[in-house]
């Protein structure tokens, strides 16, 4: 039951810190996960049926994280998808980004690559800079969730033979001894040991690493809270944007509140999904390589930035989210001709709507029971933006579902190799608050195997 090296959390950010580690050294590593291997993540939505709130959700926890999932889209920029430029100079993450994707190259990821800087992409920065908004230019190489789980598999593949992987296996809490890690204790009273612990929970472990954290004194930093809706509109309507850019990545502040609002998760041609997070619905949504719907998703996020007292961010996303299941049984959708007009939506005007839901379980609402009226706001002024260079977005039947949260909000106090106050105990990844994206959690994870290989370099192959 001992080991070098414990990484709790097998996402992206877990699995690059093992990838790292077993190619320049023979430390023995476990892997704890408490959900499935990936060939056994299985989630009733996805066949067509309601969310049944499996614990753990089969969407977020298991062998590649909520990245198995995701869009599979790699953002191969230092300005967008985390911190990590807080801990590392830009030419490092630089670096680590050219390294991870040459990894998720070598496992199969896709050759093409959108977003590159030329003329249509310049055209593009200067009408949406017209209309209020700032184009975040980068390169993104889009694998598709199809693609995505491939890599993944290929991944557990090569790493198969050379780590434990215990799936099934929660983590109560951590062991500790004068400020020194010494391994984990699971939720079936299992004690595992080693000289070093990474911490990689992911978005669906996030409250629990706060809560860990608090209850081990260490201090977290609130990130700003992301609330908002997943919008879908008729794919055409943003093909413009999403032919040249796959990925537009869109930033406002709203002209009443100021509030920073931007477009997040863009879908082209995919579908809106559900995710459940301890028993609260909230929605995402992705894209296939190969299968294609009529429409495109994205999402539209407000961030604010709580001062003290406030040091719940977490908890207070989960409140919005519990408030729309409660009012809905689950995810809501509202036409955007049906808000502005200040009336839910039904069935019926559902129904004669020109965009048809993707998520067929979704139920008729009105969001301005569930949304601040700042969110509604800053919300409805993005879409106008929006629409001044993509004409039809904000359209009467715009579909707008409700809610998406990113539970990222918080992070501890952390060194330059993201080690906590804690000695040789590392957090990393999106549940950590670090990265918010698969190339930045990749990062992480090699930031810190590039660690512990400094402090562990007598056994470097």
């Amino acid at each position: 039951m001992k080991y070098d090296v414990i990484v709790v959390g097998a996402g992206p950010a877990g699995i690059f810190s093992a990838l790292e580690l077993t190619e320049k050294t023979e430390l023995t590593i476990l892997i704890l996960d408490r959900g499935q291997e990936i060939d056994k993540r299985k989630c009733p939505s996805k066949r067509g049926l309601d969310c049944v709130h499996c614990e753990p959700c089969a969407i977020l926890s298991g062998w590649g994280g909520a990245g198995a999932y995701s869009d599979g889209k790699l953002t191969l920029s230092t300005e967008v998808g985390g911190w990590l430029n807080g801990y590392v100079s830009n030419k490092e993450l630089a670096d680590l980004v050219k390294y991870c994707d040459e990894i998720y190259l070598k496992f199969g990821a896709s050759e093409a690559i959108y977003g590159t800087e030329n003329d249509e992409v310049n055209k593009i920065e200067k009408e949406a800079a017209l209309a209020g908004l700032k184009l975040v230019k980068q390169e993104v190489r889009h694998m598709g969730t199809d693609k995505c789980l491939e890599v993944l598999k290929r991944m557990f593949n090569a790493l198969e033979n050379r780590i434990t992987f215990k799936p099934k296996t929660d983590v109560k809490g951590l062991i500790i001894e004068n400020n020194v890690v010494q391994g984990v204790e699971t939720t079936a009273g299992e004690k595992y040991l080693a000289k070093y612990v990474i911490i990689a929970p992911g978005r669906g472990g996030a409250e629990w690493l706060q809560t860990e954290a608090q209850n081990r004194g260490l201090k977290t930093v609130n990130n700003p809270v992301d609330i908002g809706v997943r919008v879908e509109v008729l794919a055409s309507a943003m093909e413009k944007l999403t032919k040249i850019l796959y990925e537009p990545k869109l930033i406002y502040y709203s002209k009443q509140f100021d509030d920073q609002v931007r477009t997040f998760c863009v879908s082209p041609y995919g579908e809106v999904t559900t995710e459940s997070y301890d028993g609260v619905l909230t929605v995402n949504g992705g894209s296939q390589a190969e299968s294609k719907t009529n429409n495109t998703n994205f999402a539209i996020l407000v961030s604010t930035k709580f001062t003290e007292p406030f040091k719940e961010p977490i908890a207070y996303g989960k409140y919005i989210a519990r408030l729309s299941n409660l009012l809905s049984g689950g995810v809501m959708v509202q036409r955007l001709g049906d808000l502005t007009a200040g009336r839910r939506s039904t069935p019926e005007r559902l129904a004669r709507s020109i965009v048809q839901p993707t998520l067929k379980n979704a139920t008729p609402g009105d969001l301005s029971f569930v949304l601040p009226y700042r969110y509604l706001v800053g919300i409805r002024e993005i879409l106008q933006a929006i629409d001044m260079i993509a004409p039809g977005v904000h359209s009467r039947d715009t579909l707008l579902y409700g809610v998406e949260v990113k539970f990222y909000s918080s992070h501890l106090q952390l060194g330059d190799s993201l080690e906590t106050k804690i000695k040789n105990m590392f957090t990393i990844g999106d549940g950590a608050g670090v990265t918010r994206g698969l190339i930045q959690a990749s990062a992480s994870g090699v930031i810190v195997a590039r660690e512990i290989l400094k402090r562990e370099k007598s056994l470097v192959i």
